[in-house]
């Protein structure tokens, strides 16, 4: 690879750095190649980016990036590392999750979500439990129609009685 291609590599990776604050890092190398096949298509069935790139670059771009709590990821680059980008906070980590039901293990070597950083494989779990926007948008509705819910409820119930006591 020439210089220019390195240099082209980095700026394509410091452009998606910067526009993405839902990053992980993985490392697939303990898979086989049908199996990294099989992740990468899972993946991409959820909308979710993997790339595998060479360390030096990836840290040469998160060097670059405009937010520099992404370096704090830089310890955890080592051996083979797979880029993965995701809209949904949790998604990358329920499919690492699912993935390892089935025997196979990817490990978890750091993510940048919604600007926290988790390193290592031990936090899978807590990123797997994290909620998306929409998830917690749900819960907030769902909050916010229950006493409405129990107001007519209970306005059903009181109209209901009140025709039993009038027959």
């Amino acid at each position: 690879m020439t210089k220019e291609e390195k240099t082209l590599v980095i700026d394509a990776l410091v452009e998606k750095l910067n526009n993405n604050n839902k990053i992980y890092l993985a490392d697939c190398s303990s898979l086989t190649v049908e199996k990294v096949n099989q992740f990468r298509k899972s993946c991409f069935e959820k909308k979710v980016s993997v790339t595998v790139v060479k360390n030096t670059l990836l840290k040469k771009a998160i060097e670059r990036a405009n937010d520099s709590r992404l370096a704090e990821l830089i310890p955890a680059i080592k051996g083979a590392t797979a880029l993965i980008f995701t809209d949904t906070s949790n998604l990358p980590a329920k499919l690492i999750k699912q993935f390892r039901g089935k025997g196979d293990k990817p490990v978890l070597k750091g993510a940048f979500v919604e600007e926290i950083v988790f390193i290592g494989d031990n936090q899978l779990d807590t990123l797997a439990s994290l909620k998306s926007k929409n998830e917690l948008i749900a819960d907030v509705v769902s909050l916010l129609q229950s006493p409405i819910r129990r107001v007519i409820s209970g306005l059903e119930n009181k109209k209901g009685g009140e025709e039993v006591a009038a027959a």
